[in-house]
């Protein structure tokens, strides 16, 4: 380990850290800010780049600004609390610009302006918490930056709704009279705009015996309006009391003035941020410009997010998703909407996908919204379908250039990418991307 360096910061990378130089060669300082001038301690380098701890902050930026969690730094979840937000999407926006480039030859400009989140904090409605029973007290939070040690988080998380706050306090005095908490590694706890659910991750022996001490426990767990046990895989979700749904609502019909109303089951994805969620929808609807018969093809389509608010604008949905319990959701929601113009598939994206090509479907438009690891067997298939129109919805903006680069290949090109910050204090940013056939 190197000290006595000083380094100015001039980005941002993803994964959170701030990018300066020394002699030339890369260097990443978590928890720095651009504009900083620091004094710095080297703890590790490759052939390409350096790594560093701040010892002293010489300048600090005028972008640097007060953190207000306490556990900001060694609670691993947030990285760019310190710094202010107007910087935030400015990051994100060149982040994805960069990967664009690198990956896919998409030339800056074509990157919109990063999509503000209403708020900065208090905005995340599902939350996972880690749960260490040590030698003093329950600790109940976040793993510890670089660790797998639980940082307590005694007055909740910044970033998560009030609800989800409420419901952990009133945990922490349940689980304060359970015999053994050590073998409840993790609880999650999900709310919607009606109803939040605790799941409760059990490695026990007496799943019986837990499901009864909860029971118990019903009213003091508030606001909280159901909970589950999961003892294994998400097939071992059991309900031990209420809620077997989560409902919110989302703008429908072709002026996006009516109301859509969507649920999904307990362990099922859903977007964390609920006006971002609606972000995401404006700018789907935007950038496809339905002009009500298309055919539409909803890819890793949940319960049918951005696929059932549509339905009044298209001549059809087709919805694929390997999650069983999503696709139950997404038929629940097509008959509580009276949706009678979709199908919904259970299956892999890419064996579906290959299999409908096969047939001779044809899709005019095409949404997909893939796991983080992204799409790369999926996206090889889809200039079979000809659609008109891709509209990539990701969370990861590396895979995404790798796939635009194989859409690229199959004629299909970038029109625009337009960034949307759906989880603020972070590095991560989601995106929505246009191709269309040359």
């Amino acid at each position: 380990m190197t000290t006595g360096f000083q380094v100015k910061i001039e980005t941002l990378a993803f994964g959170g850290s701030g990018v300066g130089r020394i002699d030339g060669k890369v260097c990443f300082v978590p928890f720095s800010c651009p504009g900083d001038e620091l004094r710095i301690r080297v703890i590790s380098e490759k052939r390409s780049f350096l790594t560093a701890h701040i010892e002293e902050i010489i300048t600090p930026s005028p972008y640097r600004v007060a953190p207000p969690c306490p556990l900001f730094g060694s609670c691993g979840g947030c990285a760019w609390q310190h710094i202010d937000y107007s910087r935030q999407l400015e990051a994100k926006r060149l982040i994805l610009s960069e990967a664009m480039w690198r990956g896919a030859r998409v030339p800056a400009e074509l990157v919109a302006e990063t999509v503000a989140s209403a708020r900065e904090f208090g905005y995340r409605s599902r939350v996972q918490f880690k749960l260490h029973n040590g030698p003093d007290r329950l600790h109940i939070g976040f793993f510890r930056h670089g660790t797998h040690l639980v940082e307590d988080a005694p007055l909740g998380c910044p970033i998560a709704i009030g609800n989800i706050n409420d419901a952990l306090r009133n945990l922490r005095e349940v689980l304060a009279t359970f015999p053994e908490s050590a073998v409840i590694p993790q609880i999650n706890i999900d709310c919607a705009e009606q109803g939040g659910v605790g799941i409760v991750n059990y490695i026990g022996k007496d799943p019986e015996g837990v499901a009864a001490f909860f029971s118990r426990h019903e009213q003091t767990l508030k606001p909280l309006t159901g909970l589950y046990l999961q003892t294994g895989k998400k097939s071992t979700l059991r309900k031990v009391w209420g809620d077997e749904r989560l409902v919110y609502t989302l703008p429908a019909g072709p002026s996006g003035g009516g109301e859509c109303t969507l649920s999904f089951r307990p362990g099922g994805f859903s977007q964390v941020n609920s006006s971002q969620n609606r972000s995401l929808l404006q700018n789907i609807r935007r950038l496809a410009g339905f002009q009500g018969q298309e055919r539409l093809l909803d890819l890793y389509c949940g319960n049918g997010n951005f696929s059932l608010p549509l339905a009044g604008e298209v001549g059809a949905i087709t919805g694929i998703e390997e999650y069983g319990d999503s696709i139950a959701a997404a038929r629940d929601n097509c008959r509580r909407n009276g949706i009678t113009t979709a199908e919904f598939i259970v299956g892999d994206a890419g064996a579906v996908v290959r299999r409908l090509a096969a047939e001779g479907r044809r899709f005019d438009v095409i949404i997909l919204d893939p796991p983080r690891s992204g799409a790369l067997e999926t996206v090889r298939e889809l200039h079979r379908f000809k659609p008109d129109r891709i509209i990539y919805v990701s969370c990861d903006p590396s895979t995404l250039a790798r796939d635009c680069g194989l859409l690229g290949a199959d004629g299909y090109r970038v029109r625009t990418t337009v960034p949307v910050d759906m989880f603020p204090q972070t590095y991560h940013v989601e995106s929505i991307t246009l191709l269309q056939r040359d």
